[in-house]
């Protein structure tokens, strides 16, 4: 079978690789149908890293996926061949402190898919997952739909973690695919007013169509200005979805006292971030960092399949599997007013 390798620093290769088979009897064999290319794939491909993870080249990264499954081993019912599933990227080891407690996504032993020296990525024709990541999807949903679970399950999740949305007002600082998969589920939710930034346009006017109620561009507007002046008691919560110190500075002097900020974002080429500790203080903030997703998968599927929200409004480019590099690229430099670019593999 062809996987798509990282080489080098935005470089891929596609190369022959051995047929990936079922080792266990838990194992699903699944041919992939589409792969969205997400900010964190980017980092590995620009960066060669997040934080201290460095990738050991060849490797292939990708996580955000959907297929049809070919085969399973003996022990697996959950699913057959012939079904159309999304998959969890996530493997956690069940068994230490944190999956115990409820918290398989900060599992001590966690493998995932793509992740420097843990499971090569789903940027390949086949993949081996655990029957415990197989989600099945109606047939109605289409692939880029299944695709976009994985991305909608993290901002399900931060709206968790955030607290009640009906008649909140919320800030979101990134309206690339995370930004908007948080924005979608919390107009569904009843959030009563949305706030979103992005420094590229394009990506305002795509979040303007999936329903914010303000959109910004911090290199021309006074962001805390406009919104303060339209919400002088200031906001519940604030997602902050791009990384930025400067959108991180800016989410402190947005929420009102005790509100909370919820970190989304992967910082570029740093391993620290800092805040005012005054207005820290006197708010009395809570900062709550949102690590990848719990238990949201099948709530993502759901909201997609019975049309809750629409998430296609963030699907703007598709790419077959032999020009992938060329889909890192636009999405590495922000080309084309790309927000969520698709590997397909029909």
């Amino acid at each position: 079978m062809h996987a798509m390798k990282l080489t080098g620093l935005r470089r891929m290769v596609m190369q022959d690789v051995p047929m990936a088979a079922i080792a266990r009897d838990t194992d699903v064999l699944i041919r992939v149908a589409r792969v969205g290319i997400c900010g964190s794939d980017v980092h590995y491909f620009d960066e060669g890293g997040i934080g201290t993870q460095r990738v050991e080249y060849p490797w292939a990264v990708g996580h955000e996926g959907a297929g049809v499954v070919e085969a399973i081993g003996a022990a697996v019912t959950r699913v057959k061949p012939g079904d159309r599933i999304a998959f969890d990227p996530a493997l956690p080891c069940g068994e230490c402190d944190q999956c115990r407690a409820g918290r398989p996504h900060t599992c001590r032993a966690q493998k995932f898919l793509g992740c420097p020296d843990q499971i090569e990525g789903c940027l390949a024709e086949y993949l081996v997952m655990p029957e415990r990541n197989c989600y099945p999807i109606p047939n109605t949903m289409t692939w880029d739909e299944a695709a976009i679970v994985e991305p909608l399950s993290i901002g399900i999740y931060a709206l968790s973690l955030a607290g009640a949305m009906d008649g909140a007002k919320i800030g979101i600082l990134g309206a690339g695919p995370i930004g908007l998969s948080v924005l979608l589920p919390a107009r569904a939710q009843g959030a009563s007013r949305v706030y979103i930034t992005d420094k590229i346009n394009a990506r305002l006017q795509v979040a303007s169509r999936a329903g914010a109620d303000w959109t910004g561009n911090p290199d021309s507007d006074d962001v805390v200005g406009e919104i303060t002046r339209r919400e002088p008691e200031l906001l519940d919560y604030v997602f902050e979805c791009s990384g930025s110190q400067d959108a991180m500075d800016q989410g402190i002097e947005l929420l009102k006292p005790g509100g909370k900020l919820l970190l989304i974002g992967i910082p570029a080429g740093t391993n620290r971030v800092s805040f005012d500790i005054n207005l820290l203080r006197r708010k009395e903030l809570i900062i709550q960092n949102v690590r990848r997703q719990n238990n949201t998968v099948q709530r993502a599927i759901d909201m997609i399949a019975d049309k809750e929200i629409d998430v296609n409004v963030m699907v703007t480019h598709h790419l077959p599997f032999a020009r992938t590099q060329e889909g890192f690229d636009m999405v590495a430099d922000y080309q084309d007013g790309v927000v969520k670019a698709m590997v397909t593999f029909d």
